[in-house]
């Protein structure tokens, strides 16, 4: 088995036991590849065979008078003692095709997008699987648990996207009006709308990992994290309204959770840089 020391201390080196080429490598990462757009392609499939399902429950659900979302806030509102006051009603408006084969391009983007966030954790255990083999021992206990905690996160964002952003974003669009103006979107457009309340906010959620290796790498420490909180809020409203419609309500729904997590990134990366200095402590005394 190979073996090389660092700084005195001695670190079994990663498996394989077999060095690889660069060109083992590649053809190594094209399999891991090919395997993680197969997975995407059986889902996207199957979401393409199910149209109606998609289209009528999915992608066209915030439209229905009875989707959850409303229910839930409807219900709320009374149990809190305020009546209907948040209880949304999306306008009924028409959607329609303009262009020709717009209907049906638009039917595989939807079900690729559906196809990518159904199969993100088996994307991800693929990318696991070629990274996982040049890791130490070491390294691999620390990013255990890695593919299925960027799932779940990812799962909530796109969830929250859903069930909280698009209600809103679908009210206010689909029932602003200007003089002379009806609104009857194309499919195209609001399903493009449907994607951006989605899948970025499913990538956005990844923030705690991302500081995670961030930190193990040197380039962010909690002090920095403090000391550019105010800065962080910033930009997490300027990136909350960009993902949501021009409503205050709205944004601060998205900013509150992004706020959320940047606080656990802090203590995320506290917990790295102690848990080094513990390591680095234990070292000097052996």
């Amino acid at each position: 088995m190979n073996q090389h020391l660092n700084s005195g201390t001695q670190q079994v080196a990663p498996i394989p036991e077999d060095e690889m080429s660069f060109l083992e490598h590649l053809e190594a990462l094209r399999w891991h590849i090919i395997r993680a757009v197969a997975w995407i392609s059986v889902f996207a499939i199957v979401a393409f065979v199910m149209k109606d399902f998609v289209f009528g429950d999915i992608i066209f659900g915030p439209r229905k008078e009875d989707f959850f979302s409303y229910r839930a806030m409807c219900a709320f509102s009374n149990w809190v003692g305020m009546g209907d006051v948040l209880c949304l009603v999306p306008p009924d408006f028409q959607v329609q095709g303009v262009e020709f084969g717009e209907l049906f391009t638009t039917h595989l983007k939807v079900s690729f997008f559906i196809g990518f966030a159904v199969a993100f954790p088996f994307v991800l255990w693929e990318f696991w699987k070629f990274i996982k083999p040049g890791l130490y021992e070491k390294e691999r206990k620390a990013a255990r648990g890695f593919v299925f905690v960027c799932s779940f996160l990812f799962m909530c964002g796109v969830l929250f996207g859903y069930y909280v952003i698009s209600p809103f974003a679908v009210t206010f669009l689909a029932g602003y009006q200007i003089e002379g103006a009806v609104s009857n979107p194309t499919l195209a457009s609001f399903v493009n709308y449907m994607v951006m309340f989605t899948i970025p906010v499913g990538l956005v959620f990844e923030l705690p990992v991302l500081i995670y290796f961030l930190t193990k790498i040197g380039l962010v420490t909690p002090d920095f994290l403090k000391t550019y909180r105010r800065h962080a809020f910033v930009i997490i409203l300027i990136a909350a309204a960009i993902i949501t419609p021009p409503d205050v309500i709205t944004q601060f729904m998205v900013g509150f959770p992004l706020f959320f997590l940047y606080e656990i990134s802090i203590f995320i990366s506290a917990r790295v840089v102690k848990k080094a200095e513990e390591e680095e402590k234990a070292n000097s005394l052996s």
